[in-house]
């Protein structure tokens, strides 16, 4: 995410994330699954997985059209400035997060460039959980994720802030959007926040603006991330907190990895 702009009467001027001005920046992703697919695809993931979108997470017809299982969901949503009160609470008593290697629980991405919170938001998607099995080998996306896993998070963020593959996939997938794209150097407030499954079945809540990764609590075997437990332990939360706040319209979309019905 490049400027969070809270509302104006109560401006939030300490413990800024975001990504500064003299930074790399990216034109924004279109929030639409076909081009967040396009993008993954590009990369390297199978076709045997796409995004797709999820209309309702109240209504069981609607939620029965999503294939499952589900690998990741992505929570997109305008930041507010009851959200950025929750993060620098919670944020507050964290370290900055160190992990590495093979034996991470997953694989998180510190967000550097502009612009950027969708590609973080996906990256996050297809690198963890059994998204990671889709990979096709010798891609972009397989090199991406190999050099990733051991390094640090300041020299993880700066291999995605220097991988042209990646620049390229994301120029490529920005291009196809349905809307006139804004430009690079726009200040966008639409944010992603991507939860995932670890391999012991823990709720990961994925963030390149947070300290680091959020474990969210454990899910059964056969719980996927769109499961009652799982929207329970992470969406459902969000949504409550911006209701208590009573911050008006609540606007926010969600977009899942899953089966592609479409592929042979």
């Amino acid at each position: 995410m490049t400027h969070v702009q809270p509302s104006p009467e109560t401006p939030i001027t300490i413990d800024d994330p975001d990504v500064p001005k003299t930074r790399k920046a990216f034109v924004p992703l279109e929030n639409n699954p076909e081009v967040m697919s396009s993008l993954v695809h590009k990369l390297g993931l199978s076709k045997a997985l796409s995004f797709h979108d999820v209309f309702s997470i109240n209504d069981p017809d609607l939620l029965a059209f999503v294939p499952r299982p589900a690998s990741a969901l992505l929570l997109v949503f305008p930041v507010s400035r009851s959200y950025e009160t929750f993060r620098m609470q919670e944020d507050e008593k964290k370290a900055e997060y160190e992990g590495k290697g093979a034996e991470e629980p997953v694989l998180w991405y510190k967000q550097t460039i502009r612009n950027a919170c969708g590609l973080i938001g996906l990256l996050h998607a297809v690198s963890n959980g059994n998204s990671r099995d889709f990979i096709e080998p010798g891609s972009d996306l397989e090199k991406l994720v190999k050099d990733a896993i051991p390094l640090g998070p300041i020299e993880r963020a700066d291999l995605l802030y220097n991988s042209q593959a990646l620049e390229r996939a994301h120029q490529s997938a920005a291009d196809q959007g349905q809307s006139a794209a804004p430009s690079a150097e726009d200040n966008i407030d639409l944010h992603y926040v991507c939860f995932v499954k670890d391999e012991k079945n823990n709720l990961w809540e994925m963030d390149g603006r947070r300290k680091g990764p959020l474990n969210r609590g454990p899910l059964g075997p056969e719980e996927d991330v769109i499961s009652e437990k799982a929207l329970e332990l992470g969406v459902r939360k969000f949504l409550q907190r911006e209701e208590e706040a009573g911050g008006g319209e609540l606007r926010f979309s969600l977009i899942t990895l899953a089966p592609n019905l479409d592929f042979d």
